[in-house]
This record gives C-alpha cells, structure tokens and sequence, in this order.
C-alpha cells in the first residue's frame, strides 16, 4: 500500500547527508532496521523507488530518514536532495533489512550506517546498548554521520576508522578496514555481527568474518 507524506523538516548531518522529517500514516509501523520503497511526488520520478531505511524512534509521531545525496548522479538521492519542506515522498510499507539479534559488533560503511540508527536510538531509549559496539569507516572526519549522537550512545564502544585522509582523533587505515584489524580490535567472534556498507565492504567484512571463526548464523546483513 502506498502513502503520500509530506516532508515537515529538513535537517544538514554532514556536507553531503540529510536528515528528512515527514509525516507518518494512521497506523503505520515498521521495527528498527527496517526500511521501504520510497518515490519522490514529482512528474518524472513517481515511479523511481529506491530503498531508505527510518531512522525514528517506533513510537514517534512521525517518520524519519537519513539520506545521502550524489549530486554528481542524475539520480533518485540527487533530486531528493533539492527537496524542500511542504514536497512530497510516496512511500510503500516497512519491509525487513537488518534484524536486531542480540548484543554484538556492527560494522558500517558510510551511509551504510542507516539501518544501525533505529536500533542503537532503540536500544540507547530502553537503556540496552549493552556491549553493542559500532566500527565505522568513513573516508574523512567530515563524512561521520551523527557522529557525536553515536560517541553519547556508546561511549567508547564506538571506533571510528578514517580510510583516505590523515586524522589524529580516529584510527586511521589505507583504504577498507581488513582481516588484521578486526583480529585486533575483537575479541569474541562466536557473537552476532551486523554488517551493512558498498556491496565490495559487505564481501570484505563478511569473508573476513567467516575467516575469524564468525558463525555463518550471526552475520547480519542486506541481502
């Protein structure tokens, strides 16, 4: 079923992400991690849906998400990011990505941080973060999304990793994180593993995973 909703607040996360605010339908739910078909309300672009995962809170009174735009692609996310408040997405019912299956280790890449934000935002509003960790990689410092929200909801339990500029504050590795340092930074891998970034991070991290002993049954991930 589908649903026009309004965009009521646009807000800048990074130079390149936005967070869009918009109104929920009577009685529509979803669970953290997952996402839906959205289309933007326009001539030309109503029947161009592409995935976005909500970044809300279940119980909020409206509907959340957190968009990277690629303005240098003649694309869904680059016209999304012209959007002003009062425009329109059409956007389908939840449907499952990411499943949050007990305490473990996520690892992102980039704006594949999305599906981890309902479910850390979940976990961090009924006091169960637990020994969830996040590893994330980003290409420079100015590319972390929400990056002081994630430093409030875990603590030291988030590892920023910085992969093509220097940085004195964050791990810094030449290019994608690999096999060597998830050895060093993880201690337990007979725990759950939640992995969401560019599909060629996705392989990485998961043969690396699979490799260290990981257990096919707790790799998490958008398949």
């Amino acid at each position: 079923m589908s649903h026009n909703v309004e965009i009521l607040n646009i807000k800048d996360i990074t130079h390149d992400v936005r967070a869009y605010t918009f109104e929920k339908p009577k009685g529509y739910s979803f669970t953290p991690g997952q996402a839906t078909e959205i289309a933007i309300d326009k001539e030309g672009w109503r029947d161009k849906k592409r995935p976005f995962t909500f970044t809300n809170l279940q119980d909020d009174d409206h509907l959340e998400f957190v968009i990277k735009s690629y303005p240098d692609h003649n694309g869904v996310t680059e016209q999304i990011g012209q959007l002003k408040e009062g425009d329109q997405f059409i956007i389908d019912d939840a449907w499952g990505t990411i499943e949050y299956k007990g305490e473990g280790v996520f690892l992102a890449g980039g704006a594949g941080v999305t599906p981890f934000i309902a479910i850390l935002r979940d976990l961090y509003a009924k006091n169960q973060i637990g020994s969830n960790t996040l590893i994330f990689s980003n290409k420079t410092e100015d590319d972390i999304i929400l990056k002081d929200e994630f430093e409030e909801m875990l603590g030291e339990q988030v590892i920023n990793v910085i992969t093509d500029e220097p940085t004195d504050e964050y791990i810094n590795l030449d290019g994608f994180i690999d096999k060597e340092f998830l050895a060093d930074q993880i201690d337990d891998f007979d725990q759950p593993f939640y992995v969401c970034g560019p599909p060629a991070f996705n392989d990485a991290m998961i043969k690396y995973l699979k490799e260290l002993g990981a257990s096919p049954e707790g790799l998490v991930f958008e398949e």
